[in-house]
């Protein structure tokens, strides 16, 4: 645990992008639970998984925010989101990509671990007050992060190629928000490095980076592929 900022200003933001945070993702959860029925069969699953997705977040941002607003908060919170909806991310983009049944499979066999294994190797560093100690983790996890970054942009750029009309459209801008949001979370990972001990400005812009980075991986993202599930439910018809 650890004691929210001194400066009012900049607890004042933190906790507005809190709760700004708990507000778009039980407000997307909703959204996405009406969208279900909108696709077709097949891919209504991936849309289900966008929901479930941004309930989970909208429950740790409720815990991590009432816990701002009480004087603490507990970064194993953000974590523990994190491990669970990442996979979850992974997951919901294969189903509307279109890739076989096996090649599906197998692509989860790896990354789905793989991200397991991003969240588990940051979280010793994110908590730690050590730069060396920050440093040796966020290079580790940065080794599973940057392979499922490549898998991923691969995959998306191969059903780009191979699709047409609002179909391909929409996986481009998929693929655009994963790539540019990801790399928003090494960045603010190493805030704490970059900037002096004990400088507030920078564990505030730590925690809206994530916030904001979280919302448009989740929520935004959601709603992109839920314009892939749209344009491919199209297409099938």
């Amino acid at each position: 645990m650890k004691t929210v900022l001194n400066d009012p200003d900049l607890n004042r933001l933190v906790y507005n992008a809190l709760s700004f945070g708990t507000a778009v993702m039980l407000g997307a959860f909703v959204y996405f639970l009406t969208q279900m029925k909108s696709v077709a069969k097949q891919y209504q699953n991936g849309v289900a998984v966008s929901a479930v997705v941004v309930g989970i977040a909208g429950y740790h941002y409720y815990r991590m925010w009432s816990g701002w607003a009480a004087g603490t908060v507990n970064e194993g919170y953000r974590y523990a989101d994190w491990l669970i909806t990442v996979p979850l991310l992974v997951i919901e983009l294969l189903i509307v990509l279109g890739v076989t049944a096996d090649r599906r499979k197998k692509l989860m066999t790896t990354l789905v671990p793989a991200t397991v294994l991003m969240i588990g190797l940051g979280y010793p560093g994110e908590v730690s007050k050590n730069d060396n100690t920050k440093w040796l983790f966020w290079v580790l996890a940065m080794l599973p992060f940057a392979y499922i970054l490549l898998t991923l942009s691969k995959e998306l750029k191969s059903a780009g190629s191979r699709e047409t009309g609002a179909v391909s459209a929409s996986i481009k801008n998929a693929a655009t928000i994963l790539l540019v949001t990801w790399m928003v979370y090494p960045i603010g990972y190493l805030f704490p490095v970059i900037f002096a001990v004990g400088n507030e400005g920078a564990e505030a812009a730590r925690q809206v980076a994530y916030t904001i980075a979280d919302i448009t991986a989740k929520a935004l993202y959601g709603i992109m592929i839920l314009n892939i599930a749209k344009a491919r439910s199209g297409d099938s018809h």
